[in-house]
């Protein structure tokens, strides 16, 4: 049961009907994974330690550079050099100290995620590497849990979310394949600031619709921050998928 300052600190989004105080008392109770604390795991994470949630874990063996500023929002000069995960983990104490958080100062692994999974709500992958989305989409597949995929790089972002409670979900594998694939790093390409805020902040809503049992469509967004220009694209499971065919 929510409290009264509770019910006062999230009563704007309380009043949504979508919401209401089930759907508060669903993001109290439930537990969200971000792998990744940079540039997208910034705003997600923000924005679901304020919509109040409980329990927050948070993986990254990276520390942060001075490079990172200009994007990652939530760190702060003075943090330098400290471990991106428990340097968020800071930030967002400060804004609710009410949520549980857990900082890993490591990278995620198999052996890792599947030990973690255990009891979490949903999945955000804020990875910025094709490995490390692989892994998070096998053991998401495996464990049955909600992933909300995001990636960014340049002036474009990629949003997309894989309801694996859902018997017959595809997976990332069904739309990228699997493995070890090229990668496009910001420090080659470079990364527009907003970008990375605009999908993270997606990925935090899609986070919170789906604990609030808000429909959450099956499709691929792109986002070119160019034109300000939005397209989705639905998908099905791939019968040759190398993750998911067998099942």
């Amino acid at each position: 049961m929510l409290t009264d300052d509770e019910l006062l600190r999230y009563s704007r989004q309380i009043l949504l009907p979508e919401i209401d105080v089930a759907g508060q008392e669903s993001l109290a109770a439930a537990t969200v994974l971000v792998v990744g604390a940079g540039g997208l795991g910034n705003p997600a994470a923000l924005y679901l330690a304020g919509a109040g949630l409980r329990k927050l874990i948070i993986a990254d063996g990276d520390a942060l550079e001075s490079s990172n500023l200009h994007r990652q929002i939530a760190f702060r000069e003075t943090q330098n050099g400290e471990n991106k995960a428990q340097a968020l983990a800071a930030q967002l104490s400060a804004l609710n100290p009410s949520v549980n958080i857990q900082a890993h100062d490591q990278f995620a692994d198999e052996v890792w995620l599947h030990s973690v999974l255990l009891g979490v709500t949903v999945v955000l992958d804020c990875s910025d590497n094709f490995a490390t989305r692989s892994l998070v989409n096998r053991a998401c597949r495996a464990h049955g849990v909600p992933l909300v995929s995001g990636a960014a790089i340049r002036f474009e972002g990629q949003l997309v979310t894989f309801d694996f409670r859902q018997p017959n979900a595809p997976c990332y594998g069904c739309l990228y394949g699997d493995g070890d694939g090229p990668d496009t790093f910001c420090s080659e390409s470079g990364i527009l600031g907003p970008v990375v805020g605009i999908i993270g902040t997606m990925q935090a809503m899609q986070a919170i619709k789906l604990i609030c049992a808000i429909e959450v469509e099956q499709k691929l967004y792109l986002f070119d921050g160019k034109t300000m220009n939005w397209q989705s694209i639905g998908f099905r499971k791939d019968p040759a998928c190398p993750v998911c065919s067998a099942s």
